[in-house]
């Protein structure tokens, strides 16, 4: 249960990110405010390797989505990023990958 409870704190920001996507429809407003989500979680909780973490969700993914878009895998209705994605979406994943990060060290860690 304590690990549980690790986890669901860990996701806060993730499901806060999430949370705001359908309530804000200005994709730079989002953005920005993807970005102070993701400054605060950086300066609230430092971890090794989290800076790592995002930068390598933010680059992959941004290709990954940027491939499964131009071959018709996926559509956005946003697409103020390259002009077929939304521009929050790689702030979104890259801190995905950090929130990943977090859950395997929990789960993996021994208590």
């Amino acid at each position: 249960m304590k690990k549980f409870k690790k986890i669901v704190l860990d996701s806060i920001p993730i499901l806060l990110m999430i949370g705001l996507i359908p309530l804000v429809q200005n994709d730079y407003v989002l953005t920005g405010l993807f970005i102070v989500i993701i400054i605060l979680a950086f300066l609230i909780h430092p971890r090794k390797y989290d800076r790592l973490a995002f930068v390598v969700g933010f680059f992959l993914m941004t290709l990954a989505e940027y491939l499964f878009i131009r071959t018709g895998v996926e559509v956005f209705l946003r697409n103020s990023l390259f002009g077929v994605m939304p521009l929050w979406l790689p702030f979104l994943w890259g801190y995905g990958f950090v929130s990943m990060k977090h859950i395997v060290q929990i789960i993996t860690r021994k208590d």
